[in-house]
């Protein structure tokens, strides 16, 4: 028995040793991305111009680096830990290592509320609240999650579930872009831009928006993590240790929903980050512990939308690709690479 607590003491401090590493290496990693983001652009940017910028705003190059580069940067970390965190919340809630915003169509759901809102404000010469484009985003993604979640009632096959959300998706992203097609005019030229995914035309006001949701979701779903561990072991191990099932459901679809929608409704859908991530993130820490995980999903989010905002801008500058794009190049052999282990293992 004593020999039992050494070792599993030995385990757990070797687990926060590597976490502590893992954590440390990540964040000078996210620290060297950031900058390098920042100082990358078609127009180039010495280090001197980034320090003067702080200091002195109204020059040239300060205007860009504090009104264009640093909100998009600032909202490429917000909004890809955003998506870390969802995409594990999803998982564990569905118990499906596929699980997404974008795969489930949640983002797609989302998208085409904020379409529709765009296209009525533009459309009458008003500009978009940002409480309206979030409050419209978060009610596409309510709608699509309610329905993949009577899916899951209805079967327990994770094929037919993914099945369904992509075709939630294919659903809303066709009716998005024939409202595109019919509402296109010079009005509302980045709306295209924006259905495709991108960070460009962020601003400080939505940074500020953006800031305190994806903050409040960070918090609100690391104040989750016990009752996602318990959850892991199924509903009536996770019903004996006290955790109240119903609002349980309740928070993890709001919590999820309010951070995919946040993404959506600033950069249009980012696809298959939140699914990749917490795998990358599992592979990394060699643990699933939420307490774990959400900081590192979020961390992991964070560094995987920078890397790939970078490469869009960079690739074929000054041309810009969008940032789903690289997202999906990157991340959906990762999802692949999921599927063929799964049916290897059974």
């Amino acid at each position: 028995m004593h020999n039992e607590k050494v070792d599993q003491f030995e385990v757990n401090k070797k687990m926060k040793l590597r976490s502590a590493v893992c954590f440390i290496s990540m964040l000078v990693l996210f620290v060297v991305l950031f900058m390098i983001s920042i100082k990358a652009g078609s127009i180039k940017i010495s280090w001197n111009d980034i320090i003067n910028a702080f200091s002195d705003s109204k020059t040239v190059k300060g205007k860009i680096v504090m009104d264009i580069r640093f909100p998009r940067v600032l909202a490429a970390t917000l909004l890809g830990g955003a998506l870390g965190i969802s995409g594990f919340m999803l998982q564990n809630f569905f118990n499906n290592p596929i699980a997404g915003p974008f795969v489930l169509g949640i983002s797609s759901g989302a998208k085409l509320a904020v379409a529709i809102v765009m296209i009525i404000f533009i459309g009458n010469g008003s500009s978009v609240n940002s409480y309206y484009m979030i409050g419209a985003a978060f009610i596409g993604a309510l709608l699509s999650m309610f329905f993949i979640l009577l899916v899951s009632r209805k079967t327990r096959n994770s094929a037919i579930l993914i099945v369904c959300g992509v075709m939630i998706g294919y659903i809303c992203s066709a009716i998005t872009e024939l409202l595109i097609n019919f509402a296109a005019d010079s009005d509302i030229v980045n709306l295209h831009s924006w259905s495709m995914g991108s960070f460009s035309g962020i601003s400080w006001d939505n940074i500020k928006i953006i800031s305190i949701v994806v903050i409040l979701g960070f918090v609100a779903g690391f104040l989750m993590t016990k009752p996602m561990e318990a959850y892991t072991f199924g509903e009536d191990y996770a019903r004996s240790m006290g955790v109240n099932i119903k609002h349980f459901r309740m928070m993890m679809i709001i919590i999820s929903s309010v951070l995919s929608a946040s993404v959506t409704a600033f950069a249009g859908p980012i696809s298959f980050l939140g699914v990749a991530v917490p795998h990358l993130m599992r592979g990394v820490f060699k643990t699933a512990k939420p307490r774990v995980m959400i900081p590192a999903c979020f961390l992991g989010g964070a560094l995987f939308c920078l890397f790939s905002d970078l490469m869009a801008r960079m690739l074929f500058a000054p041309t810009e690709i969008s940032v789903s794009t690289i997202t999906s190049i990157l991340g959906a052999p990762v999802v692949i690479i999921i599927m063929i282990t799964r049916k290897r293992r059974a």
